[in-house]
């Protein structure tokens, strides 16, 4: 049994409390119905849902809505449909492992709709933005921009190569978890899908706090080199010019964030996987400043952030396992 495996086992034995009366009682049955995945989707829906709406609201009363908005309001009702599928799959009894892979990976597809709508909303939470100092703490680092500085080396064979990086970000956890679930190590394909789900949910809260714009808008007047006249850049820039000028989510990086994490689970569990991704991780991390869309404080943030989200979410997922136990047997997770 894998040394996960034996966490998991050791806090298994616990006393279900699903009779238990009383309204604290009923309300813990509600809550650990859900997985920790789910219920902080249930919960992240409704800021998710005010930001879009108002956003939506506000450029309708200035008499045009930018297709960016109409995709949000698209996306709200796309996610309000998940959250449907998934309250029903949590509530039947099922042993479908077809159904099963579904709820596993229903939170992923959330959290990915949290992340682009919360993208285009975030400065209508908190106009407060902090790229100066982001810039500046660039700056004292290097003594340079580096976005700015790295423009000497753009070529379109590495504009190529690092939009590919870039874009394929989102493949990096699911492969990892995949691998894992086709190898029948569900506890850890578990540990890491949840671990990625939940450092998504932590970034979202920290691009609300620390609003920030990316380079690629903030430092624009001092770029001399484009990126166009190459196939994939140029998708790329089709998709960036139709974001707003509003957007913040630069820090942390989550990419950075997100990336680093796939990297420590596919060498802890599956280390082909990892040497088959590494290339493709370290261009996206190179990409985040060569492509100008983060500063490179945004990266070490990121790194910053997946360590602790490593160390604790799995922790926390555990402790929580063992509250469905007690308060919810029929939703307990079987390995």
């Amino acid at each position: 049994m894998s040394e996960t495996g034996k966490m998991y086992k050791r806090e298994e034995a616990v006393y279900p409390a699903e009779n238990s009366t009383g309204i604290a009682a009923k309300i813990k049955r509600i809550i650990f119905s859900f997985r920790p995945e789910e219920f902080i989707a249930v919960v992240a829906f409704f800021p998710m849902a005010y930001l879009t709406i108002k956003a939506y609201l506000y450029f309708k009363s200035q008499g045009h809505i930018p297709n960016v908005f109409r995709g949000d309001m698209q996306r709200l009702i796309a996610v309000v449909i998940i959250i449907l599928i998934a309250y029903i799959v949590t509530r039947i009894r099922y042993n479908s492992s077809i159904l099963s892979f579904l709820r596993d990976m229903l939170p992923f597809g959330y959290c990915l709709a949290i992340y682009t709508n919360l993208h285009d909303t975030v400065h209508f939470a908190n106009p407060n933005d902090i790229h100066d100092s982001l810039i500046a703490i660039d700056q004292w680092l290097f003594g340079v921009q580096p976005c700015v500085w790295s423009q000497q080396f753009i070529k379109p064979w590495l504009t190529e190569i690092f939009s590919f990086c870039y874009m394929v970000f989102f493949l990096f956890a699911p492969v990892v978890a995949v691998v894992l679930y086709f190898k029948k190590k569900k506890r850890e394909f578990r540990e890491t899908l949840v671990t990625v789900i939940l450092c998504f949910y932590c970034g979202y809260l920290l691009y609300v706090l620390f609003p920030a714009a990316p380079p690629r808008l903030t430092l624009a007047h001092l770029y001399s080199v484009g990126f166009d006249g190459t196939p994939l850049a140029s998708i790329a820039n089709q998709v960036i010019s139709v974001l707003p000028r509003e957007s913040r989510c630069a820090f942390p990086s989550l990419h950075s964030a997100v990336t680093l994490l796939s990297l420590i689970f596919a060498w802890k569990y599956t280390r082909i996987t990892f040497w088959l991704m590494l290339p493709f991780c370290l261009g996206l991390f190179i990409s985040t400043v060569y492509l100008r869309h983060h500063y490179v404080i945004d990266i070490f943030a990121g790194w910053a952030l997946a360590i602790p989200v490593f160390i604790f979410v799995p922790r926390f997922d555990r402790w929580w396992q063992k509250q469905i136990a007690r308060y919810s047997p029929r939703n307990r997770i079987k390995f």
